[in-house]
């Protein structure tokens, strides 16, 4: 099935002067990395209570716990507001933001509101009054949107009424629940950090605020999945090709050697294998060496890098002609590890000793790669830091002892057997997948759509996907 594409091969491939393996080092971060990027990523301060500082305190008065503002002055006009704003703008790094009010006593007139106001807000006014902000209000239930006229929206609410407000990020719409239930929603026009906010404006008023310490009344992550759907139900009704799913699959089985899960893919999937969508003709140039591709793999990951190394001599010796490439690299490192693992700390010190001390002052390995690989120092050092425990596992750099880090340097030789192919125009092709390359297409594709909003809505990161669907998959 491969048929000549097994043999040796001129080194001037363009690919195989251009692949960096070390760029699939990002993809192996240890599990606790990955948490800490997508915390990096999407680190932003969210409310957790009142701001006692920039309020009406001539009008209210906002508890010891600052989750309770109730009105003192007398309503003589529309200035004699007690109006409080959160200790910080609503995030906006997230699909959904959303807090709620409860209603403890409507006082004299039942003139509470709930909405949403700027950073510099007259605080004397209900939200919805003035520009740069909404609000829903008890007293008429109507929707105020940055002027004193107000609108027909929802029901009137009173003592013992909880209030949602909420801003839906993916849609740019602002909206209102009561006690569980939605209201109603409007597009959201007002730029700018805006603030949850709260109000009452007459006798013996009284409201508490939760920012999600406990509970909501509203199913706020029901809301955010049918969300979630209505936007897949959208992309489901987009027209692709009948075979577009199943030629994405195979390609990534093709692209990492994966043959006896190819052959029970096509078998399984009783169809013929899908025509090539990259040219119209021939074989795709993923099926390059696939066999002998599959065989390294597979040595690679039982940990036998001696064997990996010989296969390779025989079949692609231009891949470590180099003695100081990366792979070559790559590959004793993996040896060492592979003593490390066995508890065989003496002939790992003579195989560093042998291969690896060359390294520790290579340039190339001296944090230039610090984008892509996971480690805090100099590659070679770190590799070798594993000399100084007793149980290496259990320490900062234990990954190293993991399935994830062979798997690591299985797709690099993967990538570099694969550069040797002078049918391999592109080096990305030999470094990524099309199934990967439209998950990375995603991730920047929501990221752009983030910046279209503002800097507004969530992102989307395959760890946390992943690790959402583990979660799932368990309850």
């Amino acid at each position: 099935m491969v048929a000549n594409q097994e043999q040796e091969v001129d080194t001037a491939s363009p690919a195989a002067t251009a692949v960096d393996p070390m760029r699939l080092a990002s993809r192996w971060r240890s599990p606790e990395e990955w948490n800490e990027v997508a915390k990096e990523l999407e680190a932003e301060p969210a409310p957790s209570e009142l701001n006692t500082v920039n309020s009406s305190g001539l009008f209210a008065v906002v508890s010891t716990d600052k989750m309770s503002v109730r009105y003192l002055g007398t309503n003589h006009h529309g200035h004699d507001v007690g109006v409080v704003q959160a200790d910080r703008p609503a995030p906006t790094h997230r699909a959904v933001y959303y807090f709620e009010m409860r209603v403890k006593n409507a006082g004299e007139k039942g003139q509470t509101s709930i909405g949403f106001t700027c950073e510099g807000f007259k605080m004397r006014r209900q939200p919805g009054w003035e520009s740069n902000s909404c609000g829903y209000h008890g007293d008429d239930g109507y929707l105020y949107r940055g002027h004193g006229k107000g609108e027909s929206f929802g029901p009137k609410f009173t003592s013992g009424d909880i209030i949602g407000a909420g801003i839906n990020y993916v849609s740019q719409e602002f909206f209102f629940t009561k006690n569980g239930s939605p209201v109603g929603g409007f597009p959201k026009d007002i730029k700018g950090p805006l603030y949850p906010t709260i109000a009452v404006h007459s006798q013996d008023e009284e409201v508490t605020v939760n920012f999600g310490k406990e509970q909501f009344c509203f199913d706020i992550e029901d809301y955010i999945l049918k969300e979630k759907m209505r936007q897949q139900s959208a992309s489901d009704k987009l027209y692709l090709q009948p075979d577009i799913s199943h030629w994405v699959v195979r390609s990534y089985l093709l692209h990492y050697g994966y043959q006896d899960t190819l052959n029970s893919f096509d078998m399984a999937s009783e169809t013929d294998p899908p025509a090539n969508h990259q040219n119209g003709f021939g074989e795709p140039p993923e099926m390059y060496g696939i066999s002998h591709r599959k065989i390294l793999r597979q040595l690679i990951m039982s940990g036998d890098i001696d064997s990996t190394f010989k296969r390779l001599g025989e079949w692609y010796p231009q891949v470590i002609k180099d003695e100081k490439s990366v792979i070559c690299f790559l590959l004793h490192s993996q040896r060492f590890i592979e003593y490390i693992r066995a508890e065989e700390c003496e002939d790992a010190v003579k195989y560093a000793r042998a291969n690896l001390a060359s390294f520790l002052t290579h340039k190339a390995f001296d944090g230039a790669h610090g984008n892509f690989w996971p480690f805090r120092f100099s590659m070679p050092f770190e590799i070798v830091a594993l000399l100084a425990y007793d149980k290496p596992a259990e320490t900062c750099i234990g990954y190293l002892l993991d399935s994830p880090q062979r798997e690591f340097v299985a797709d690099a030789v993967n990538a570099t057997v694969l550069s040797t192919n002078p049918n391999m125009k592109d080096p990305e092709s030999c470094l990524y997948s099309c199934l990967e390359k439209l998950l990375r297409q995603l991730t920047v594709c929501s990221f752009e759509r983030r910046a279209f909003n503002n800097d507004q809505g969530d992102t989307f990161l395959l760890h946390k996907e992943m690790q959402k669907c583990e979660r799932s998959r368990r309850s």
